[in-house]
């Protein structure tokens, strides 16, 4: 089968999904990472034949899409910050904001010897990519799920980069890491609130975990508040957080509140507050 014969299929069946940018997008993830066709290849002339077995087992990866998986579950894998990293259902899929957080931390602090606390670590993305671009740093990554903390570690082993991964609760650090000392602690941590499910993506609701996603309305900021508040035992301290973007103003306000200094929110490459940066001395 022709390779245009799969974007034809692809863009009909994953029509009411995907708009035809995305599923192309996703099948030259799955040509170049399931099949092991180079890129170059994919976007040569005349267009690649795919023989038999290529072909269906490319369709039947498209039968999984149709559910509307995500192809990162679908594969079992995803890229991050130059990583390949295994991904399942019980830990998020690393989005483009999470890397261009790791790119502040890692221009901040390059060369530094540092401790690093990464808090939800989910499938270890930011403690790795930390550690792999500032291997001098000591990095010590938890999160409250032990299947996550199970992926995390896989991936770390399949990386060869040291990270100490430790099942703990973000919201009870201050018992949970008594006698700790970081510089550092960052986290992409739940910012959804409840009645922002609507908004979400039907593929990330479905598949993607929810203690991960959602927070209460009533609460939207409680993860950032209960790091924040160990993070005044460790001072001097940097924090560096993922933050959801409509909520900046107000996590500034409860930083300011609490004590910390410098408080920078960064907007991503789609124009967006999704990162902050404070102090507390």
């Amino acid at each position: 089968m022709k390779l245009k014969e799969l974007k034809d299929i692809f863009n009909n069946e994953l029509k009411n999904i995907y708009s035809r940018e995305e599923s192309q997008t996703i099948l030259n993830y799955i040509l170049i990472d399931a099949l092991g066709i180079p890129k170059l290849t994919i976007l040569s002339q005349p267009q690649p034949e795919l023989n038999i077995n290529q072909s269906e087992k490319v369709l039947s990866l498209l039968n999984e899409l149709k559910k509307g998986i995500p192809i990162q579950y679908v594969l079992g894998t995803t890229h991050f910050y130059g990583l390949v990293l295994k991904v399942t259902s019980d830990v998020l899929i690393p989005r483009q904001e999470t890397e261009e957080l790791v790119d502040w931390i890692i221009k901040d602090n390059k060369g530094a010897s540092l401790k690093i606390l990464d808090a939800c670590t989910g499938s270890g993305c930011i403690a790795l990519a930390l550690k792999k671009h500032l291997p001098e740093v000591t990095i010590t990554a938890i999160d409250i799920s032990e299947k996550a903390l199970d992926i995390a570690k896989n991936n770390a082993k399949d990386l060869n980069l040291d990270v100490v991964f430790k099942k703990a609760d973000a919201l009870n650090l201050l018992q949970e890491l008594k006698g700790e000392c970081f510089d550092i602690l960052v986290s992409n941590p739940p910012y959804i609130s409840a009645s922002e499910k609507d908004s979400v993506q039907k593929n990330v609701f479905l598949y993607e975990p929810h203690m991960a996603l959602f927070v209460p309305d009533e609460k939207p900021l409680l993860f950032y508040e209960a790091i924040a508040a160990y993070a005044k035992k460790l001072k001097p301290v940097t924090l560096y957080f993922e933050i959801n973007e409509d909520r900046g103003g107000d996590l500034r306000e409860l930083l300011n509140t609490m004590g910390f200094k410098d408080i920078n929110i960064k907007t991503d490459l789609n124009g967006k507050d999704r990162m902050l940066r404070c102090r507390y001395f």
